[in-house]
């Protein structure tokens, strides 16, 4: 029986074929392998237009009118990813699940993210017809060679999920998800080490609509979402299993969504993950990964398998997606859906914002210039000595350390540091020693000076900092520069773009709550603002206004409410409508705006990588984002990184620096993920 989603109907991209005969199937793919050289483009056609109970039938033709095997066949006449692919969609899914496990199993290590990848997603009834297709393919059991091949925390949750006993009644107790709740706080963030048993019992066992209703209470308990518990409490591989079956038991779609599209951003293209999730979700949910695509990346999956993969391989892997999301240029009205259910989860996550620098202990203002003075006298600088300094004291204690410097030496600390320093590390050590304030007004006056304007720096400042610190930016670009900073963006820019910068340094954002009434007006507006309803009021200019004020005035929880209501009302993502209707400097302050209320520390994260990926690094960039998030969310920065980019800030920085200020670097970054 073909699977259904939503409300019954068929989710996957492939349908069965009317009219099949398999003999006439059979002898079209013997026709198309006969001779020298094979016809590649006739087999892709035909097995990707077959759902996979046709093409089981076509293999028992094939033998019956040919005695030969056809998996065998296209073995020996396709190549490559290709063949992979095309052999993959011949086997039952339980089979391919089977090859791909024992294939990950095999050789020097094991392939940890294929094993997690398929046994936190699979049902019950997938898990069992896994285990026993496993058995008949190579006459072993599963369990015994996953115990053998893993070990710890790891196997013990593999061995739970192995054995598809997972609850699937729909009623749900409430006194029970309270418990669990509960019991799973205990086990981790107000114990002393971790229960990991109490962790692997609960998510290896419960229904999936009572752990969605558990991961509602532990963030109403807790005050963050399970995910942080799970990624601060365990580490490795059990760390991973367990994030991906809360992921499956929140989203399976938005997981393997979330699996295609790393399997395809930056150098180089995973293609045994590519091939697996489109063969074994092809006849499931693909229109459903689909859609979450869409939503969360804000391109189709179409457009990227395209752009990224070529020749037979790619025809085949577009036949499995099944259509093209950005052929409209609109989302599904179901993924707008799914951006909603997102957004609500985020919209009560309280977040816990931390840095990677705190206030030393023992702080000694008097020893700490003392030393800073001896590593500058003399031949040579110890960098070392002032980096260990500098790089280890909050930004109070630095400016004690200032104070102290000149009332002992009679000298200017800062003046001292830019003799003895250069390069990158100078401005990464003087940016430290600066007030947040006095950081940003510089970052803001460099920006503005010279031949053109850097106007992402004034973006990237401006849209990310909160009233009061928009406020002590104010007063340091006055008292440094005897200029208001409104002047001087007044002077240097244009337009729309100035009346936002302007409004942003005014520091006059709401600081309530939301309001559901007005976020449903204001969602109307910026609706119609960029064009997608009626506008209501002939006065496009009063519109206009009306929006900018919106996004640079109103309080990032109203906003957050806002930008729900206008995926309620639209089926679209406000940022994806501003890069489409907008242009130039404008668009890209608005965006940043939003994703800064959406996540900033995803915004921020995004930066960094843009920074160092690639050749050559934007130093200026890196140096300003390290030092002005090291005290507030570098933390979470850093967390976000990982999730995004499939490496640690750390592991990316040691890549991309080199020397002193490498060192210094990891310092402010102080952990590797």
């Amino acid at each position: 029986m073909a699977p259904t989603g939503k409300a019954g109907r068929y989710r996957g991209s492939v349908k069965e074929c009317p009219n099949f005969n398999a003999s006439q199937d059979a002898e079209a793919l013997y026709n198309a392998m006969k001779g020298f050289g094979s016809d590649k483009e006739a087999i892709l056609d035909l097995i990707t237009s077959r759902n996979n109970k046709q093409r089981i039938e076509i293999s028992q033709a094939y033998k019956s009118l040919y005695g030969k095997d056809l998996i065998t066949d296209l073995k020996r006449e396709l190549t490559g990813k290709f063949e992979r692919l095309i052999v993959g969609l011949m086997r039952p899914l339980a089979y391919f699940d089977a090859k791909e496990i024992k294939d990950a199993l095999q050789g020097i290590g094991t392939d940890e993210k294929c094993l997690i990848e398929i046994l936190a997603s699979r049902t019950n009834q997938q898990m069992h017809n896994l285990v026993e297709a496993y058995r008949d393919a190579y006459e072993r059991e599963l369990e015994a060679d996953v115990l053998g091949d893993t070990s710890g925390h790891f196997r013990k949750m593999i061995v739970v999920l192995l054995q598809g006993t997972r609850e699937e009644d729909d009623v749900v107790s409430e006194d029970l998800v309270e418990q669990d709740a509960k019991d799973l706080l205990e086990a981790g963030d107000l114990k002393w080490g971790t229960d990991e048993a109490q962790f692997i019992y609960i998510l290896g066992n419960r229904s999936k609509q009572h752990l969605r209703l558990v991961f509602d209470e532990y963030l109403k308990i807790s005050g963050k979402p399970i995910e942080d518990s799970i990624r601060g409490e365990l580490s490795g591989d059990i760390e991973k299993l367990m994030l991906a079956v809360v992921k499956c038991i929140r989203s399976t779609p938005e997981y393997f969504a979330e699996r295609l599209y790393k399997a395809m951003k930056g150098l180089g293209t995973k293609d045994n993950t590519l091939i697996r999730v489109m063969v074994s979700r092809s006849e499931i949910d693909m229109l459903d990964i689909r859609e979450v695509f869409r939503t969360k990346y804000e391109k189709s999956l179409h457009s990227m398998i395209k752009d990224d993969t070529s020749g037979e391989y790619k025809k085949a892997l577009l036949k499995l997606c099944g259509g093209d999301d950005d052929a409209a240029g609109e989302f599904f009205p179901e993924a707008a859906q799914v951006a909603y259910r997102m957004w609500e989860l985020s919209a009560v996550a309280k977040v816990e914002l931390r840095g990677t620098v705190c206030p030393a202990a023992d702080f000694n203002a008097d020893g700490d210039a003392k030393v800073l003075r001896k590593a500058m006298k003399g031949l040579g600088t110890d960098e070392g000595a002032i980096i260990d300094v500098v790089t280890q004291r909050s930004n109070a204690q630095r400016q004690e350390i200032l104070r102290t410097y000149k009332s002992h030496f009679g000298r200017d600390l800062m003046a001292d540091l830019k003799s003895e320093l250069a390069g990158s590390l100078a401005r990464l050590i003087l940016g430290l020693m600066m007030t947040p304030a006095q950081f940003d007004a510089k970052q803001l006056k460099k920006a503005m000076e010279g031949v053109g304007t850097d106007e992402n720096i004034l973006i990237e400042i401006l849209a990310t900092r909160n009233n009061r610190e928009i406020q002590a930016i104010n007063e340091a670009y006055r008292a440094a520069y005897h200029k208001s900073l409104e002047d001087a963006l007044s002077s240097d820019t244009s337009g729309h773009f100035k009346r936002i910068l302007v409004s942003l340094a005014l520091g006059n954002r709401d600081e309530g709550g939301e309001d559901l009434a007005r976020a449903h007006e204001d969602a109307k507006v910026v609706a119609e603002s960029l064009k997608l309803s009626d506008v209501s009021s002939g006065d496009s200019t009063s519109l206009e206004t009306r929006f900018l004020s919106i996004l640079c005035t109103r309080s990032y929880p109203h906003l957050r409410r806002v930008f729900q209501e206008f995926i309620k009302m639209t089926n679209h993502d406000v940022a994806h409508t501003i890069r489409k209707h907008m242009s130039g400097d404008v668009r890209d302050a608005f965006v940043a705006i939003v994703r800064s209320v959406k996540d900033r520390p995803a915004f921020f994260a995004d930066k960094l990588y843009d920074s160092m990926k690639g050749i050559g690094t934007d130093d200026r960039t890196l140096i300003r984002i390290m030092v002005s998030r090291s005290e507030i969310d570098l933390l979470n920065i850093r967390r976000v990184f990982k999730e995004m980019h499939e490496k640690s800030l750390r592991n990316m920085i040691e890549k991309d620096t080199s020397g002193d200020y490498c060192n210094a670097l990891l310092t402010i970054c102080a952990g590797d993920d």
